[in-house]
């Protein structure tokens, strides 16, 4: 049976994705499963391993990316017990997912709830347990408390303010003037993108408890000086370094460690999904099973911006880096 996967030939731009045949369907062995792959994300994680600048990544291309999800169990492995085919599941899988097949250890996976759909169940995977472990397993924000967030009209972004309202944290958050209105609709204060520190600290009324920023670079510093006292900076990204404006991934690791050691009063972290998992597998599990329960109950509503096929991976990959798209890009891999 021959099947699809799009792979990176090397380290580089989009040209680097090449969608590929193979004649042989993968065989789960043990306890894994085979899963048909539903949708994947076209998110910013992926531009950063296609880059080589993705510091959780060893492999070497050739190699499908996709950092997350969902699809059906299609075969079992001989020691395989927790699912049946048809089951369907989610992921987060770093890197595998562009492919319409693939073979995951069967204790990695969550179930999917029935009555959701793929593409909903999707967004909750990165876009939503990231921000859901930095407001309350890192920052660990509480009703009354306040956060700014750095590419509020973004998939984390979005999913960050929801949690937030929904939490009675109150919101402000930067974009582009074409993604404002999208952040007011989500009860969060919008902020011009790039924005000094004297327009944040008047926009936040003086400053807030926490500040998400996934730009890293020159953005870091006035991230810092908006804390109010006793406040968190937590760092998620280096899409300043990646999009070639600037910023340096070690340099930006060293800031962060010296400004959380001086006693000035504040605190900063740099979040990473995939090393919370490793340190914490059973968060994960439970913060998604949390957030499809949140989603189930209507109390969050991803924001996804569009679904494309999966042969769109270039052209999807290419929005991300402009950053603008608003909220979450979908690849379809194949139909349920």
């Amino acid at each position: 049976m021959t099947w699809r996967r799009m792979v990176i030939s090397g380290f580089g731009g989009v040209d680097r994705l090449r969608l590929e045949q193979v004649d042989t369907l993968p065989e789960p062995e043990g306890a894994e499963v085979r899963v048909r792959v539903l949708v994947t994300s076209a998110a910013f994680t992926d531009v950063m391993i296609r880059k080589g600048l993705y510091p959780d990544v060893k492999d070497r291309p050739p190699f499908p990316l996709g950092y997350d999800m969902v699809g059906v169990v299609d075969a079992l492995g001989p020691k395989a017990r927790a699912f049946r085919p048809g089951d369907r599941v989610a992921d987060l899988t770093t890197i595998g997912a562009y492919s319409d097949y693939m073979c995951l250890p069967e204790d990695r996976l969550t179930r999917v709830p029935d009555g959701l759909s793929e593409v909903d169940a999707l967004a909750m995977i990165l876009s939503a347990v990231t921000p859901y472990q930095m407001l309350h397993r890192v920052a660990k924000l509480k009703a009354g408390q306040s956060l700014l967030i750095h590419g509020a009209g973004g998939a984390v972004g979005t999913s960050m303010l929801q949690l937030a309202r929904d939490a009675g944290i109150d919101t402000c958050g930067t974009d582009i003037p074409a993604k404002h209105d999208l952040i007011r609709s989500l009860g969060a204060t919008p902020i011009a993108a790039g924005a000094d520190e004297d327009a944040m600290l008047a926009a936040t009324g003086g400053g807030v408890d926490a500040v998400f920023d996934p730009l890293g670079g020159d953005s870091l510093s006035p991230s810092f000086h908006v804390l109010k006292p006793g406040g968190m900076l937590v760092a998620f990204g280096f899409q300043n370094e990646v999009t070639g404006r600037g910023g340096s991934i070690p340099l930006d690791f060293v800031k962060l460690k010296l400004w959380d050691w001086l006693p000035n009063g504040h605190a900063t972290a740099f979040y990473s999904i995939g090393a919370m998992r490793r340190r914490h597998p059973e968060w994960f599990c439970e913060d998604l099973a949390t957030l499809f329960d949140m989603l189930s109950a209507g109390r969050i509503a991803p924001v996804v911006a569009e679904v494309l096929p999966l042969e769109q991976a270039r052209a999807a990959h290419e929005r991300i880096e402009a950053g603008e798209v608003a909220g979450k890009l979908v690849l379809r891999v194949s139909d349920p």
